[in-house]
């Protein structure tokens, strides 16, 4: 079942200016079960330059799982990137 606007209250878990990093988001949600919604944010740019973005949304009673899982993502790839560096032969 997919996530529909109308269906429940949607929260906000996640922003970025990158649709890219919001699907990589959305799958990682989805991968445990717990359905999102992305969301473009985009303005006209003639009006407001640099507005708009990507958001994540998922259902209200699984918001806070979701920003754990988020979190702990970020948490997770910050530490790898320390072993991501040239190898030291």
């Amino acid at each position: 079942m997919a996530l529909d606007a109308n269906q429940a209250e949607l929260v906000k878990v996640f922003d970025t200016d990158q649709e890219s990093e919001a699907m990589v988001v959305q799958g990682l949600l989805d991968s445990a079960g717990i359905e999102s919604l992305i969301s473009s944010l985009d303005a006209p740019q003639e009006i407001l330059p640099g507005v708009g973005g990507v958001i994540v949304r998922v259902q209200a009673d699984q918001a806070e799982n979701a920003k754990k899982m988020i979190q702990d993502y970020r948490s997770n790839a910050a530490s790898d990137a320390e072993f991501t560096e040239e190898p030291t032969a």
